[in-house]
């Protein structure tokens, strides 16, 4: 185990990748941003990562872990009894595309899927998407299920298929708004 300080410095610079990789996407996250986001030598980033890969995975993690953590907030807030379709819907939509969509946050949608599709091009990350899949899909589960609208794995993979394909094809919309018609699938399937 490393030192308090080297975990201290590690877990800013991994704050630092985390927050470039939500602002700029993987081209965001270079040694010397990452360094000069956290206010540390360049040579830090060498020093407790072995490769630019290792250090991409460090921040898809705490960006991921960071959004899963917010979702099971927002679960958390849930008042009792079922909430209306309508607040069920909005809260999907912030696990699928982020709750920065809300406020027509075009580029948060658009790094979001930047970050899931590049995930298909650099192989070190397939791992640890592999490992965090399934803890969406259960805060998912947990929402729809909590609002009375239970789906079996199957149908919740389907259905977060769909959200896919309609965000992906308004973004080549003229005048994109991915949020609505995210809500246009889940008000039909819901």
């Amino acid at each position: 185990m490393g030192t308090a300080k080297g975990e201290r410095r590690r877990a800013e610079l991994v704050t630092a990748a985390a927050a470039l990789l939500r602002s700029g996407g993987f081209d965001a996250v270079r040694h010397r941003a990452v360094a000069e986001r956290a206010r540390l030598p360049l040579s830090s980033t060498t020093y407790y990562f072995d490769s630019l890969d290792d250090l991409i995975t460090a921040a898809v993690e705490r960006t991921s872990r960071d959004e899963l953590a917010e979702g099971h907030a927002q679960l958390a807030a849930l008042g009792p009894g079922d909430p209306d379709a309508t607040a069920v819907i909005e809260l999907v939509i912030d696990q699928l595309l982020g709750p920065e969509s809300r406020d027509g946050g075009l580029d948060a949608v658009l790094l979001r899927y930047e970050r899931l599709v590049g995930a298909g091009r650099r192989p070190f990350l397939a791992p640890l998407m592999r490992e965090l899949r399934p803890e969406l899909d259960a805060l998912l589960a947990e929402l729809l299920s909590r609002s009375g609208r239970p789906r079996e794995p199957v149908a919740l993979r389907d259905l977060v298929s769909l959200v896919d394909g309609a965000v992906i094809s308004a973004l080549m919309e003229a005048d994109p708004d991915p949020r609505a018609a995210a809500r246009a699938v889940l008000l039909r399937h819901l």
